[in-house]
């Protein structure tokens, strides 16, 4: 008797770890959030006299917060959202996806991905190491000086990614 109800126990115990593991929690940004990330983006471009666009997209990839400088382009503003629909798509910088496709044949396919934009500006929104999002900063004169940008605004707000 006692093999049985350990065996049904233990059934148990895994039907209830893969029942618990069928719905997941995920943590997500604020509209708050969103826009002080694509204004201090913007702002932090402003300084050094770069005129961007900054869009910052949730998990998936969906835009939660545009902002764009006065003298802004009309480019700056998709060259933002593929940015940072790539960030968080592969939960990377896009100028480290870019640097690894010039130097990777394998990888230099991913520029055929719908969407897909590698150039330096996109950086991923993390809180620990769990992607929440991104943002894409596209119109300084380099995809350096656009991921410098970004990532100063996140510095700015990393008190509020915990």
């Amino acid at each position: 008797m006692k093999k049985p109800l350990a065996l049904i126990t233990v059934a148990l115990c895994m039907a209830g770890a893969a029942q618990a593991q069928a719905v997941r929690t995920e943590r997500n940004m604020s509209l708050e959030l969103a826009n002080q990330i694509a204004a201090a983006s913007v702002a932090s471009c402003a300084a050094n006299g770069y005129a961007v666009t900054a869009t910052v997209v949730d998990r998936a990839g969906s835009v939660r917060a545009v902002q764009r400088a006065d003298l802004a382009g009309p480019h700056t503003l998709g060259a933002s959202e593929q940015k940072a629909f790539t960030s968080a798509s592969a939960k990377n910088t896009t100028l480290a996806m870019m640097e690894n496709a010039q130097k990777n044949p394998a990888a230099a396919n991913l520029v055929h991905i719908p969407g897909f934009l590698l150039v330096g500006g996109g950086v991923p929104i993390k809180v620990g190491n769990e992607t929440i999002g991104a943002v894409g900063v596209g119109g300084a004169p380099g995809g350096h000086l656009d991921e410098q940008c970004a990532q100063a605004a996140l510095d700015k707000v990393k008190d509020l990614l915990k």
